[in-house]
């Protein structure tokens, strides 16, 4: 048993062998657990990619530009579903990032009291815990049509104006790429505002007291003080709900129309790679498997492109402070 005396508080601690031996195998069950975490991320790259190389081999990179998807002839391209991912990913971080923050900062800082703080925060949060099935036949039966109205409004009023006109040149048929990102903004606020939320609460209280005795008010100490602060936190939670977005299947294929046909119109239906996924791969053979294999390490290469850009993001950041 080793003897140890610590000067600065004038106490004796003693540390077994088990107590030694409990702290080393905790340290290497961690590590063992960070290690599997690589490597069950790299076998799935490795199974993906092995399965998509006949169609890597057929189609090259013209994969990624060709809108030809025909299992009939064994035609394929993804640039439908590329394009429909990304827009409807990025319609919801544009709809969804600006009120996630804002509930964030109402639910951290003491606009409201307690009594109704804690119920909105518990809320909040419970929409995460919604099935997406659920939000997809929320959008068939209640958004779609509520929208309808307004779309068709867009429609007439921006269909013929140059350039714009180009997003609102389909008239609108209650299934688009327009209501699969609304509900994709719906099912990521959850995320953000949580994540958001905990990072804004996580600031040091000492950094507010500095500010305001400086003479900040309250919003300059929450803008130029605690937002900042806690900006990793909140780019974490918004690549975590893009990650989110990108890989949503269920409530997108029941909404998005799952057309191959190219648009640039948000009223058009569309497709994305997670709805074709879920669409073709129960009946696919041959070099359509290895197509959607294509497709779906393309989707993985996108999502570790976002987290990389993130990563640099906050890295940036985080020298300027």
């Amino acid at each position: 048993m080793a003897l140890a005396t610590d000067n600065t508080q004038g106490m004796s601690w003693h540390r077994t062998a088990t107590s030694r031996f409990l702290d080393k195998g905790f340290f290497w069950l961690t590590a063992a657990f960070g290690i599997g975490v690589g490597i069950i991320l790299l076998a799935i790259a490795f199974q993906v990619g092995r399965d998509a190389i006949p169609s890597i081999q057929k189609f090259g990179l013209g994969f990624l530009t060709a809108t030809r998807w025909n299992p009939v002839e064994d035609i394929y391209g993804a640039w439908t579903q590329i394009y429909g991912t990304l827009v409807t990913s990025f319609m919801a971080l544009l709809l969804a990032v600006p009120v996630g923050v804002g509930v964030a900062i109402v639910l951290s800082e003491d606009f409201l009291p307690p009594r109704l703080q804690k119920p909105l925060v518990f809320m909040v949060e419970l929409l995460a815990a919604i099935p997406s099935v659920v939000y997809g036949l929320w959008g068939i039966f209640v958004l779609a049509p509520l929208l309808q109205g307004p779309a068709m409004w867009f429609y007439k009023t921006f269909a013929g104006v140059p350039v714009l006109g180009s997003l609102f040149s389909t008239p609108p048929t209650g299934r688009g790429v327009y209501i699969a990102g609304i509900i994709l903004a719906i099912m990521i606020l959850p995320i953000i505002s949580a994540i958001s939320r905990d990072a804004l609460v996580a600031v040091p209280l000492e950094l507010r007291q500095a500010a305001y005795g400086l003479g900040a008010s309250r919003w300059e100490t929450l803008f130029r003080v605690i937002i900042p602060a806690a900006f990793s936190g909140i780019v974490g939670g918004v690549m975590l709900a893009l990650g989110r977005a990108m890989g949503e299947t269920m409530a997108v294929t029941m909404l998005i129309g799952n057309s191959s046909n190219p648009s640039p119109s948000l009223f058009a239906q569309g497709s994305t790679i997670s709805s074709l996924l879920a669409n073709q791969f129960a009946e696919a053979d041959g070099l359509q498997v290895s197509s959607l294999m294509y497709a779906a390490l393309v989707l993985f290469g996108l999502t570790l492109l976002v987290n990389i850009l993130a990563e640099l993001l906050v890295s940036r950041v985080k020298l300027k402070m």
